[in-house]
């Protein structure tokens, strides 16, 4: 006999791809106001599952049911037509059109055969309200941020009257105050009955917002256990094994300075910074979103514009905004945006990993392809890139697989400082602690690495030193020993402390101005 309460079930669905079994006797049930959150690695079969349901793709075997009754989605319509809406990472969105269109897309309320816009609006506005959202339903989405887009696919999930709403990462870029919000009207949502596939890579969410978990490691689901399980166990039902130490970092003696900042300034973006990073060491940037840090390291590698300060590597001066000067010198980024920025996607991973050392390979107009492949195949081999091959195109990878690759192109190139600016986002556990072991790698044979990360927890167990932003400057640096949240945070919000420091700067400026200096 069925459960009243249960508005989905899959059992046994497999589901294959040539030469990859994708899902494999996958079993799932969501019920009604619950929260039940989907967790695997990357390339665990996670997408694949929810595609599943949002009729991108047809299962091999198995089946699903809704209702207790056994169904076919075979398109969007079919999933719309069931009451299941999917909130992907990439949202599907229309930047030109405004909120409300793209609210009703396709279903825009009619009056005499025409699109009634009043009412469309009206509807849009009650929707934006259920959400929490302040937006104008005649604002166009292209003028939103990320937090309001998310709620704008929020609340056009809600005008399908969702009662299966699945959330892909939603929290992978947002802030904690955004994260908050977000929360709040998931709990909103689970008090209106509607179930909730919540999936996330970020463990400390699960308690904090899950009924129960499904674990999916290597395309099977090999367990169901309650969202208060201890992360450790969650850990290795994930990936198969215990890890006894989250963050394994390794501390070598550190050598002299390899990277030197000093006073670096950006009028109206940052101040007067000023650092240094040695050979062996690992110095993190904590702070608030906006507190400068990305706008730091693009300055540092020469990608961004600064007005006063300099930037000194292995006690050699660099030119300022110079990224081939800063590559040269051997300073490589890691960036935040790594398929935006760090990857070209339709390439392969032999070519993306040969991007940096293509000018070196070429002598007299020719490529050293041989010599090309032949590094590439030895560090994806070093690194433990996933694929099918080196030929495979970049775009295909999995999270952590693509990160792999953004590193090691620079350590084909063999720089001297690797700047990672969010390292691990939206990466999976078992493939983050592979990261880190990269980085013990680095500072182990006498590289310096300068590491931004928004995950307190992984600032605090990979750094050696750790430097805090606030309001575009230091706010202060804290040793590995004496670096906690509480004391982070603290430095991170000491608005009052830096409005000082820069109250005595802009004295001294104006003290030195009328001495003529």
């Amino acid at each position: 006999m069925s459960n009243p309460d249960e508005l989905l079930r899959i059992e046994g669905i497999r589901k294959t791809f040539p030469g990859v079994v994708a899902l494999d006797s996958v079993d799932f049930d969501l019920r009604r106001g619950e929260v039940h959150v989907l967790l695997g690695e990357n390339g665990a079969g996670k997408s694949t599952l929810i595609k599943m349901l949002s009729g991108a793709y047809t299962p091999d075997e198995g089946r699903i049911l809704a209702g207790g009754e056994q169904v076919r989605i075979h398109g969007a319509q079919d999933a719309e037509r069931l009451g299941i809406a999917t909130i992907y990472q990439e949202f599907n969105l229309v930047p030109d059109l405004t909120v409300a269109e793209n609210i009703f897309l396709g279903r825009q309320p009619r009056r005499f055969g025409l699109v009634d816009r009043k009412r469309m609006e009206a509807d849009a506005e009650k929707l934006l309200a259920r959400v929490g959202v302040n937006v104008s339903p005649r604002a166009r989405v292209r003028e939103l941020g990320i937090a309001r887009l998310q709620m704008v696919e929020i609340a056009k999930a809600l005008s399908l009257d969702a009662r299966v709403l699945i959330m892909d990462e939603p929290t992978a870029v947002l802030t904690s105050e955004e994260v908050d919000k977000l929360f709040a009207i998931v709990r909103a949502l689970r008090e209106d009955g509607v179930g909730i596939v919540f999936i996330t890579h970020h463990l400390e969410e699960i308690a904090a917002l899950g009924d129960r978990v499904t674990v999916i490691r290597d395309g099977r689901s090999v367990g169901q256990v309650p969202a208060s399980t201890p992360e450790d166990e969650l850990v290795r039902l994930m990936v198969g094994r215990s890890i006894e130490q989250q963050y394994p970092r390794e501390r070598p003696e550190t050598g002299s300075a390899l990277l030197k900042v000093e006073g670096l300034t950006r009028d109206g973006v940052f101040h007067d910074v000023s650092f240094e990073v040695r050979a062996g060491e690992v110095v993190g940037i904590a702070g608030l979103v906006g507190a400068g840090r990305t706008e730091v390291v693009r300055a540092v590698f020469g990608a961004d514009p600064y007005d006063k300060g300099s930037v000194e590597v292995a006690g050699a001066a660099l030119p300022r905004h110079d990224v081939n000067a800063a590559m040269a010198a051997g300073v490589g980024l890691v960036p935040e945006d790594r398929k935006g920025q760090g990857l070209v996607l339709d390439q392969s991973v032999e070519e993306n990993l040969g991007l940096v050392t293509l000018r070196a390979a070429t002598r007299g107009g020719f490529v050293d392809r041989k010599g090309q492949h032949e590094a590439a195949d030895r560090i994806a081999a070093q690194l433990g890139v996933r694929m099918a091959g080196l030929g495979q195109h970049v775009r295909t990878l999995s999270g952590g697989n693509q990160q792999k690759v953004v590193i090691g192109k620079w350590l084909l190139a063999d720089i001297k400082v690797l700047i990672l600016d969010e390292p691990t986002r939206g990466i999976d556990v078992g493939a983050k602690v592979e990261i880190y072991q990269l980085i013990n790698e680095l500072t182990a044979a006498g590289h310096a690495v300068l590491m931004i990360s928004s995950d307190l927890p992984e600032v605090l167990g990979m750094s050696d030193r750790v430097l805090v932003m606030a309001q575009g400057r230091i706010a202060g640096e804290l040793a590995a020993a004496d670096a906690t949240q509480d004391s982070v945070m603290a430095l991170a919000v000491s608005t009052a402390a830096v409005a000082a420091t820069a109250t005595t700067d802009e004295t001294t400026d104006e003290s030195e101005a009328r001495r003529g200096h």
